[in-house]
């Protein structure tokens, strides 16, 4: 009587899950140079780029696996790819995105704030009373934007006034700001903004942040 054959050792999952990791990453890699070829623009279409092959490697990646649930191997190459839209692309990606925000792609904004604290949005003031603060341009910095900002306020009552410590400061400097409430004014929450403003020859860069100031009697 002759002994049972073994069983046949089942294939590792492994290989093909680097499979669809390298392709995942070589995709990468792809539209990374094409990225660097075709766009002149620092700013136009990066963005779209960034999370392209994330957006293609992730749900394709997914739909791949579903779809081979009962193929061991073709589940570790759909996971592979999974993978892949995460690291590197993803994260990738989302450093690219940062970058963009500190170059000022994704617009500038202005940042106001009590001396030394974090930001605020909204403050209160009684009648006849003043409040000092900060604000500064945030969303480009010196490097990307060489030179001053134009600093000017806005506010919606006359009894509500904003005065800057100076009229033009460099991306990242905090301007003293004080906001000051005359007696009689109507208790109320006025919206008050600032705006930063920086001309390149045809081109300009604005800044503005908003500050709601309940007024109290």
């Amino acid at each position: 009587m002759t002994a049972p054959a073994p069983a046949a050792p089942r294939p590792s999952p492994l290989p093909p899950f680097l499979l669809g990791w390298g392709l995942g990453a070589l995709l990468f890699l792809l539209v990374r140079g094409l990225e660097s070829a075709l766009l002149r623009d620092p700013c136009e279409g990066r963005t779209t780029l960034a999370l392209l092959v994330p957006l293609l490697l992730g749900p394709g990646g997914i739909a791949f696996t579903t779809t081979n649930w009962g193929r061991p191997r073709r589940v570790a190459l759909g996971l592979g790819l999974v993978v892949a839209s995460f690291l590197p692309a993803l994260a990738v990606g989302v450093r690219d995105i940062g970058v963009l925000r500190t170059t000022g792609c994704a617009g500038g904004y202005v940042v106001i704030a009590p001396e030394g604290r974090r930001s605020v949005s909204e403050i209160t003031v009684r009648e006849g009373e003043s409040l000092d603060l900060t604000a500064r341009v945030s969303g480009y910095t010196p490097q990307s934007h060489p030179g001053p900002f134009a600093l000017s306020v806005r506010s919606p009552s006359p009894g509500v006034t904003l005065t800057l410590g100076q009229a033009s400061a460099p991306a990242g400097t905090a301007v003293p700001l004080r906001v000051t409430v005359a007696p009689g004014t109507a208790a109320n929450a006025y919206t008050v903004t600032v705006q930063g403003v920086q001309r390149q020859g045809d081109r300009s860069f604005a800044a503005e942040g908003t500050l709601t100031v309940n007024v109290q009697p």
